[in-house]
């Protein structure tokens, strides 16, 4: 009987060495599996992409000259200087070395604009499907009028004194500082933008997917309208009069004496309204 129990013992101990063993393997071959179906739809990220090209040129620009970014399948981050020379660093990541053969970004100047774009090869794939990252990063004179849309990625604005226009944009977006007119809309992210002075056409914000933060770095006067709003409404603003009755998706109120309108609409998530640094 004791023979026998030494048996299974033994015949258990086995199974349980080997099930020890297969379990880190297919462990192994799940990751695998799993990082294979990533490479293949894309899922990886660009840090991850072995192969990469990078371009850095400077250029003069006049004061308020137009800057334009469009159709970027990435970041793209604005940072101000003072100084009339635009700095320009474009990274782009592939998987392989042919496919940065597609999707390149070219840059144009003229006397009074530069424009960053994302090429459109359609009719050169041909049944390919590469997926190459695109990363812009640029450094430009806080007078400038800029625009920012068909973005694949977050984007991000530093101080700047001239227009700003943002709009299909998917991913976050974060503008430093403005003191002119801004439109920002069609935005698949949260928002916040921060007012240092309002020009006579004010800012619009509208069809955001996300949160909206519009801190003020001033005393401002100015008109306030918040009209379709999904989400919570958090005017945290001392001097603000409210005109009629706040429902649950519309306000409207008068900052200071009133001016300049900020418009705030179509919104699906929660809208503040603050002094800067009570952002979140």
């Amino acid at each position: 009987m004791k023979k026998i129990f030494s048996v299974l013992g033994l015949v258990a101990s086995l199974m349980l060495a080997l099930t020890t063993l297969r379990f880190p393997v297919a462990a192994q071959q799940l990751e695998r599996h799993r990082t294979n179906n990533a490479a293949r739809n894309g899922w990886i990220e660009a840090s991850d992409f072995p192969e990469k090209d990078e371009f850095n040129q400077s250029y003069h620009l006049s004061a308020g000259a137009r800057v334009e970014v469009l159709g970027i399948n990435g970041a793209v981050t604005v940072e101000t200087a003072t100084g009339n020379t635009a700095e320009v660093n474009i990274i782009r990541t592939a998987r392989n070395r042919d496919d940065l053969d597609y999707r390149k970004i070219t840059v144009e100047q003229t006397a009074t604009s530069l424009i960053i774009r994302s090429e459109r090869d359609r009719e050169r794939l041909m049944g390919r499907s590469p997926n190459v990252r695109q990363s812009v990063r640029l450094r430009l004179p806080r007078q400038v009028d800029l625009n920012v849309s068909g973005i694949n990625g977050s984007a991000t604005v530093g101080k700047i004194d001239g227009p700003v226009q943002l709009s299909g944009i998917n991913g976050n977006v974060v503008v430093e500082q403005l003191r002119g007119y801004s439109d920002i809309r069609g935005v698949n992210g949260s928002v916040s933008v921060a007012i240092s002075q309002l020009g006579d056409r004010g800012i619009y914000v509208g069809g955001v997917n996300g949160r909206v933060d519009v801190l003020l770095l001033e005393d401002l006067n100015a008109d306030l309208e918040l009209t379709g709003i999904n989400g919570r409404m958090e005017p945290e603003i001392a001097n603000l009069s409210v005109f009629g009755r706040m429902d649950g998706q519309n306000f409207h109120a008068k900052i200071g004496s009133g001016g300049s309108p900020i418009k705030v609409n179509g919104i699906n998530g929660h809208v503040k309204l603050a002094r800067a640094g009570s952002r979140g």
